[in-house]
C-alpha cells in the first residue's frame, strides 16, 4: 500500500517508491504553503525555522518549493513502512 501523496509511475510499478522523513532548518519562516503543495510531500509540520515532512519518491519537488530560501540544514531518514 502506498502512502498518501505517493504517485505510481511506470518505473515504480515493481517496487513502491522510497519514503523519507525530512527535517529542514531555514533562515526565517519556512514556506509551508509551497512545500505542502509539492508533489509527493505530506505531513508538513512547522516549528519555528524547522520544517518536517514526509517525502515519497523524488526530493526534487521539495527542493523546488525551497528555491529562494536559505537552507541551513537538511536531514532525511528512510522510513521502514511509509510513515513509521
Amino acid at each position: 500500500m502506498l502512502a498518501a501523496g505517493c504517485r505510481i509511475t511506470l518505473a515504480s510499478m515493481n517496487q513502491p517508491p522510497p519514503i523519507y522523513r525530512v527535517e529542514v532548518t531555514i533562515v526565517g519562516a519556512p514556506p509551508a504553503r509551497q512545500v505542502g503543495a509539492a508533489v509527493g510531500v505530506t505531513e508538513v509540520d512547522i516549528a519555528g525555522p524547522v520544517l518536517r515532512c514526509l517525502i515519497c519518491g523524488s526530493f526534487q519537488p521539495l527542493l523546488e518549493a525551497l528555491r529562494g530560501y536559505e537552507v541551513l540544514n537538511i536531514t532525511s531518514f528512510p522510513t521502514s513502512t511509509g510513515g513509521d
